[in-house]
């Protein structure tokens, strides 16, 4: 390796220089300003040495000068007077190639830039200390094949220059200060195949004009970007890097096994959701695959375990359940495995990546068991197949024996009912026994209709919890949306059933209040006593809400069949009208503090004369017709066949 500085006079002994090539040695000095007077020198590379000082502008005489490689220097320029060599190189009319990369330019870069040689094929200044706007001028060189403006202080738009290009493959502004959206004249560039502008502030959409560009990396990391990935981006057969990680990118990754020769695909730290596409484990040499910091959810596709090349594998920080595939222990190049911060559950897989602690991080999942030592995990549970197929079948048969003997149950309560025909007292009507409430009270007591104090939804409107201030009671308030078709009808058809019936098996009205809102608009809603324990529906199936699930002993199932057996008798027979419910089901079935079943919701009501030789053509003209929820359609049920001659005619659903 050579040393120390070149002779000052190099140019004036060697005149008939053709090429001089001293490049990674550990040259220092000044770059002879002699250098001018070998006026047939074609090729300059003093690159990877230590010279420091100015660049000669001697090299104006170098006619012939095509290549100019003076990269991984020292060299500076701390004035525009320093720029003077740049002026000088204009005169050099077969320059093709300039590369004053890894230097100490200081400074914006002069407009002379674009009065270079029209042949330039090759422009690099990358990681130097360049400042404020590319200029306009270099435009003008539209031969350029490669680009490289990176790891400075440039700032600006690039939107005005880039599109002139149009002969670049290589296009390197990373790691500077650029602004504005990503430059929609890209798709000009019908030749690009590398393209980097990761590390800056671009902003806006990712232009969809990059899906129809040749390229084979791409790096658009660390920038503002925002909306989808286009979708032709999974178009570009020849890509082999992908980076748009860290920015605001929204929306499902597509599938995007079509990239056969991707090697690096960073989508870590946006916003997308959905599942990890399946074709993901059809893109075989990958070896860098990061998409941590998202909002993913689903299971990790058993099909990575087709990425025999990956080596390194980030999914942390998302939303991502099941189980860990135990195909990722067969991946014998993957050293660095982050699944953390997700909700995976099962058991942890053993072999491969799973036995090196310092390869992997699955903290904080909660679901997790068993695997190394070093993970410090509980121990799974082990259920044998055979066991487990019993669990399973024992899990749906006793739901559906215990439906079966509580209708049967019921049915032959009902059976006996009807031999007794017990009477209850039926006096109270809405009128002047019941309480006056406005709409400013029933406000007031569920804190404006609030969502925290929402219920449950019905056909016709939402139930509200409450507390009325004068009577400190606790109510359901039940408010009608009057917008829906039959609502008000549903409305008037439950004050008529309520203000002729009362039972200890009927949920009990309060009062009602039809009214104008605060807005002016109809108010309509019945305040019932609010029952604590809520509906018998959720205490028969799992709860969505993730909740635990109530369950109901033998004793308590058949006092609330007696319950309704009750009410039901009642309201078919001594009521003074009787009544179909039409609507009976467990989401109706109200349980009190004490777990007493009442019976509610007589919006679909129907009523009946106390004369049952009537005609038929005047039953034909009556209210009676398919009603209520279809499922608890059953001409076989007992309140059903209670009804006797009515129900021969219709189908009453109770």
């Amino acid at each position: 390796m050579l040393r120390n500085a070149l002779p000052t006079n190099i140019g004036d002994r060697l005149p008939n220089l053709i090429e001089l090539t001293l490049a990674g040695n550990m040259f220092e000095g000044n770059i002879p300003a002699s250098l001018g007077s070998a006026q047939g020198l074609e090729l300059i590379d003093l690159s990877n040495n230590s010279f420091t000082g100015i660049i000669p502008t001697s090299f104006r005489n170098l006619s012939s000068l095509t290549i100019l490689n003076l990269e991984y220097n020292q060299l500076e320029t701390r004035d525009n007077r320093d720029w003077e060599f740049l002026n000088a190189l204009t005169n050099c009319r077969s320059l093709k190639k300039l590369s004053l990369s890894y230097n100490q330019l200081q400074g914006p870069i002069p407009q002379s830039v674009g009065n270079l040689s029209p042949s330039l094929e090759s422009l690099r200044l990358t990681g130097n200390n360049l400042s404020g706007q590319v200029p306009q001028s270099i435009r003008k060189l539209n031969a350029l094949t490669q680009l490289a403006l990176g790891e400075n202080y440039l700032s600006g738009r690039v939107e005005g220059w880039v599109g002139n290009l149009t002969s670049l493959q290589l296009l390197n502004l990373k790691s500077n200060h650029f602004t504005a959206q990503s430059p929609s004249s890209i798709g000009n560039l019908v030749n690009l195949t590398y393209f980097y502008i990761n590390d800056n502030e671009f902003d806006g959409l990712i232009p969809a004009s990059l899906g129809n560009l040749p390229l084979s990396k791409l790096d658009l990391g660390y920038n503002n970007l925002q909306g989808h990935i286009p979708p032709n981006f999974w178009n570009l057969q020849e890509l082999t890097i992908l980076n748009v990680g860290h920015n605001n990118l929204q929306g499902a990754i597509p599938e995007i096994g079509t990239l056969k020769h991707l090697t690096t695909l960073d989508l870590s730290s946006n916003m997308l959701t959905g599942q990890i596409p399946d074709s993901l484990g059809q893109c075989y040499d990958l070896v860098s695959l990061q998409m941590d910091q998202n909002s993913l959810i689903g299971n990790i596709p058993a099909t990575f375990g087709n990425l025999s090349s990956l080596s390194m594998l980030n999914l942390s920080h998302n939303n991502l359940s099941g189980n860990i595939p135990t195909v990722l222990n067969t991946l014998k190049f993957l050293n660095s495995l982050d699944l953390s911060h997700n909700h995976l559950q099962g058991e942890i897989p053993i072999y491969g990546v799973f036995d090196n602690a310092t390869a992997i991080s699955l903290e904080d999942n909660w679901g997790l068991c068993g695997g190394a030592v070093f993970f410090h995990m509980a121990s799974c549970k082990t259920i044998s197949k055979q066991s487990e197929r019993r669990n399973r079948l024992i899990k749906v048969l006793i739901p559906i024996f215990g439906f079966m003997s509580v209708i049967l149950l019921v049915y032959l309560l009902l059976l006996e009912k009807k031999m007794r025909r017990r009477t209850d007292d039926t006096s109270t009507s809405l009128g002047e026994n019941f309480m006056k409430v406005s709409y400013a009270d029933l406000a007031q007591a569920t804190a404006n209709f609030s969502e925290s104090n929402l219920v449950g939804r019905g056909g016709y409107g939402s139930v509200y919890r409450g507390k009325l201030k004068e009577s400190k009671v606790d109510v359901a308030v039940k408010v009608f949306d009057l917008e829906m078709h039959g609502a008000e009808k549903s409305f008037l058809k439950e004050c008529e059933a309520l203000r002729s019936i009362q039972h200890r098996n009927l949920l009990p009205i309060l009062t009602a209040c039809s009214t104008v809102d605060s807005t002016g608009n109809v108010f309509k809603a019945l305040v019932y006593e609010f029952m604590p324990n809520g509906n018998l529906d959720t205490w028969l199936h799992p709860r969505e809400d993730g909740k635990a699930h109530k369950h109901l002993s033998l004793a308590q199932r058949l006092d609330i069949a007696v319950n309704m057996a009750d009410a039901l008798d009642y309201l078919h027979h001594d009521c003074g009208r009787p009544t179909i419910h039409c609507d009976l089901k467990p989401s109706n079935i109200l349980l009190d503090g004490d777990m007493t079943a009442l019976l509610g919701d007589f919006g679909i009501a129907s009523f009946y004369q106390d004369s049952w030789s009537t005609s038929t053509s005047s039953m034909s003209s009556s209210s009676v017709g398919v009603k209520g929820t279809i499922v608890y359609l059953n001409m076989s049920t007992p309140e059903v066949a209670a009804v006797h001659q009515p129900l021969e005619m219709f189908m009453v659903l109770g």
